[in-house]
């Protein structure tokens, strides 16, 4: 069963009617993670990694706090600012941009990590892992119009 669900939680994440629901995949990874003090999400459940991104907002100075897909990469977390295909960037990867350092949080564990924009001949290799990894980046990619989304690399400090 633990394989099973990733599987068809990757099956799913292909499908646009998927996208369309954010808003209340959203509400009900809010409730989820309000129910386990932020140790696990919706994506969790599914049997995918996810994190809490805890960034400072460049224009606010307040720490923003958001629940995100993750792709693991060895030692490095990769984020894809895929924002479920919407034609804008998200707004934490306006902050993330802006960043040197965020906080993470995973399952149990908490920490601080460095920030990195992935860009150039490295951006298409990140690229082709995240949609590997996830394939319905590929899906948001189009719903998007295109957008080149922004990928960050994240190292515990």
């Amino acid at each position: 069963m633990a394989k099973v669900l990733p599987r068809i939680a990757r099956r799913l994440g292909t499908k646009p009617w998927v996208m369309r629901r954010k808003a209340a995949i959203l509400k009900l990874d809010r409730g989820v993670r309000r129910i386990t003090k932020g140790r696990r999400g919706v994506l969790d459940i599914a049997g995918l990694p996810s994190l809490e991104l805890t960034v400072v907002g460049r224009k606010s100075g307040i720490p923003r706090t958001t629940s995100l897909l993750y792709v693991p990469d060895g030692d490095m977390i990769m984020l894809v600012g895929s924002n479920w295909g919407s034609p804008e960037h998200p707004s934490w990867s306006a902050n993330l941009r802006a960043a040197d350092a965020a906080t993470v949080h995973i399952r149990d564990e908490r920490f601080q990590v460095a920030v990195a924009e992935i860009t150039g001949v490295e951006w298409k290799l990140a690229w082709d892992h995240a949609v590997d990894y996830w394939p319905g980046y590929e899906i948001e990619h189009e719903l998007s119009g295109h957008r080149k989304f922004r990928i960050f690399e994240l190292r515990r400090t």
